[in-house]
């Protein structure tokens, strides 16, 4: 039984066909077939059930996939730890980012981090905070940034930075006011993207209170949201780091807001609580500090970095 074998399972676990298990594994299939059908002989047990469409692992094939990724994982653990006392950055680094953040920093941040640190095989995906913390737990994942409040158990969260949400008004608006007030614009329209702006609480603590009258635009594209803005009238809220992106008549259209309202998002780096390679995370923190305002970047992580 070797490392390579129990990698071979696993990826035939998750892909679910030995072509497509080949392939991200970047081996033959008669290899990959080879290798798993060796294992099984030695453990005289079937790992999986092959079809013609695809392939189910057993009772016990996912008993022993199970053990396989912890094993993995320990092994990894073991080249991290050399990595760690060499203050070595190399290797590869898994990131996943949320959809409604993505946008704002992995320009700059690929840009920066790849100029930085070309000896590091980065990949990036962009996950859902769900996804993100499964990726994490099953180590398909070195790290993950999400707004703040995805913690479970066996994950860690840094705090990364505050971001202000601000509001953008239609044309038709009362704009004659320096700030805004939702009181004021009660018989507009608010448009929001559902999941990302308002049924979390990163964004506004009225949304809820004005159900009766939201119009919901469910995709996860501000700059759509803007144009219906700007072509039916109302008003949307966006976060801090999209106002670069505005052109000079629209960033007339934007309001801080007033009052009590919760107007901000904060945003976290997710890892296992037993990661290790507390180099490679000061490796993505240091380039975000390059481009994120330093007042929005979280005081503790500017001035110490991370501390495993």
């Amino acid at each position: 039984m070797t490392l390579q074998q129990l990698k071979y399972v696993v990826a035939i676990d998750r892909y679910r066909t030995f072509a497509a298990a080949a392939e991200a594994l970047d081996v033959t299939q008669p290899t990959l077939s080879g290798m798993v059908g060796k294992l099984e002989e030695e453990l005289d047990v079937r790992l999986f059930e092959r079809t013609n469409r695809k392939v189910t692992t057993t009772s016990i094939g996912a008993k022993i996939v199970a053990q396989s990724k912890t094993i993995l994982m320990e092994a990894n653990r073991i080249k991290e730890m050399v990595n760690e006392i060499k203050d070595a950055v190399s290797g590869e680094f898994r990131l996943s980012v949320g959809p409604s953040i993505a946008p704002y920093i992995l320009p700059d941040f690929i840009r920066n981090y790849m100029s930085a640190y070309p000896q590091v095989m980065l990949s990036v995906e962009e996950m859902r905070p769900e996804a993100m913390i499964k990726s994490l737990l099953d180590s398909t994942i070195d790290a993950g940034i999400a707004t703040t409040g995805h913690v479970r158990a066996g994950i860690f969260e840094i705090p990364l930075y505050t971001e202000r949400f601000f509001v953008y008004l239609s044309e038709s608006c009362l704009r004659r006011l320096p700030v805004f007030n939702p009181e004021e614009l009660e018989h507009e329209h608010l448009w929001v993207m559902k999941e990302v702006q308002c049924l979390r609480e990163s964004a506004f603590s009225f949304c809820k209170g004005r159900i009766g009258r939201r119009h919901v635009y469910e995709a996860g594209n501000i700059d759509t949201l803007i144009r219906i803005v700007d072509v039916n009238g109302g008003y949307t809220i966006i976060p801090e780091m999209h106002l670069p992106m505005l052109t000079e008549k629209q960033k007339s259209n934007v309001r801080r807001i007033e009052g009590n309202h919760l107007s901000l998002r904060k945003v976290s780096m997710y890892i296992r609580e037993d990661y290790v390679r507390e180099r490679m995370l000061n490796t993505i923190t240091d380039t975000l500090k390059i481009f994120i305002p330093q007042d929005m970047m979280e005081g503790a992580l500017v001035r110490n970095g991370i501390r495993l």
